[in-house]
């Protein structure tokens, strides 16, 4: 940061605030202090008798792998709300929510994903805009080695590996460990 927001100076110090126990922009000029907080992401893990639906990312970061259909939260959404607008723009699909499926933070990206978990209505999907390809998976075919992002495999795992149905509502926490 290089300007104060909320009057336009540049009398902006890191430092832990008064109370405060971590560092934080803080304004000499007005006061304001800029507090920084994780990016929320939420998305859907959709099923179709029996397979997974999963869209070929058409944007950077991870072009052309596959991930299931997620985004950030927008201001004014609901969590449930969110995840279900993120399936309709990649994958022109709908759901039958079950319940929330996952809760799995990257905290090393300052993220935290929320995926549910329920039916695609109709089995309908194609392609949204930031997506090149959108297809139903059979368990035995999902594509590992070509999964975008490590909040995808986990939630596509614990669902495999899990007795998750409309009426078990499991909440499976995650995290991911840079190595």
């Amino acid at each position: 940061m290089n300007f104060c927001s909320n009057c336009g100076s540049d009398a902006l110090k890191w430092e832990i605030p008064l109370g405060d126990n971590r560092p934080r922009y803080q304004c000499s000029n007005c006061g304001t202090i800029f507090y920084q907080n994780p990016k929320i992401v939420v998305g859907c893990l959709a099923l179709w008798e029996g397979k997974v639906l999963l869209c070929k990312r058409g944007i950077e970061p991870r072009k052309g792998l596959w991930n299931l259909p997620a985004g950030y939260l927008e201001n004014g959404e609901t969590v449930e709300s969110g995840a279900l607008r993120e399936l309709w723009e990649e994958a022109g699909a709908k759901l039958k929510l079950w319940h929330q499926h996952t809760l799995y933070s990257l905290t090393h990206v300052n993220q935290v994903y929320i995926h549910f978990i329920g039916d695609l209505i109709e089995g309908k999907h194609h392609a949204g805009e930031e997506t090149l390809d959108s297809q139903l998976f059979a368990p035995e075919d999902i594509p590992w080695s070509s999964i975008a992002f490590t909040s995808t495999e986990f939630a596509i795992r614990r669902y495999l590996e899990s007795d998750t149905t409309p009426d078990t509502p499991i909440v499976h926490l995650g995290e991911y460990i840079p190595k």
